[in-house]
């Protein structure tokens, strides 16, 4: 059975769509913890970060740095943070987390309320900010 994430790579489920190339696929986190929370995953569906062939998990740093990159460009946040948990869906996936200043939580376990208005703007925003 598909995972949720390829659904929403085949369009099945809707999303806020940030980026995507032939091999990965990002979005914002419709449970963020900070606006502009993304997820970047591989279009292939592995459930295992580390099971993830060299090429897949070099390919997935690398687009995620851009995504990143992007997300600081569009928001000003200070940085964008990394965490990869990897229990909640099983298909491979980076989180980035906008940090909007210091001292700002970063667990997985907290949600953000953003109006569905908002996260289109923010995936618009980082989305025309990336250099793919």
């Amino acid at each position: 059975m598909a995972s949720v994430f390829s659904k929403i790579i085949n369009g099945e489920i809707p999303c806020y769509k940030i980026a995507e190339d032939e091999h990965y696929f990002s979005f914002l986190d419709i449970n963020p913890v900070a606006e502009g929370h993304t997820l970047v995953i591989p279009k292939k569906e592995i459930d295992y970060l580390f099971d993830l062939d060299e090429d897949t998990l070099t390919g997935l740093i690398s687009f995620s740095k851009k995504v990143a990159l992007g997300i600081d460009k569009a928001l000003g946040c200070i940085r964008t943070g990394v965490i990869v948990e990897g229990m909640e869906v099983p298909h491979a996936h980076v989180h980035l987390v906008p940090i909007h200043f210091e001292g700002q939580p970063m667990g997985l376990g907290r949600k953000t309320e953003i109006s569905k208005e908002r996260m289109q703007e923010v995936a618009e925003l980082i989305s025309k900010a990336i250099e793919l």
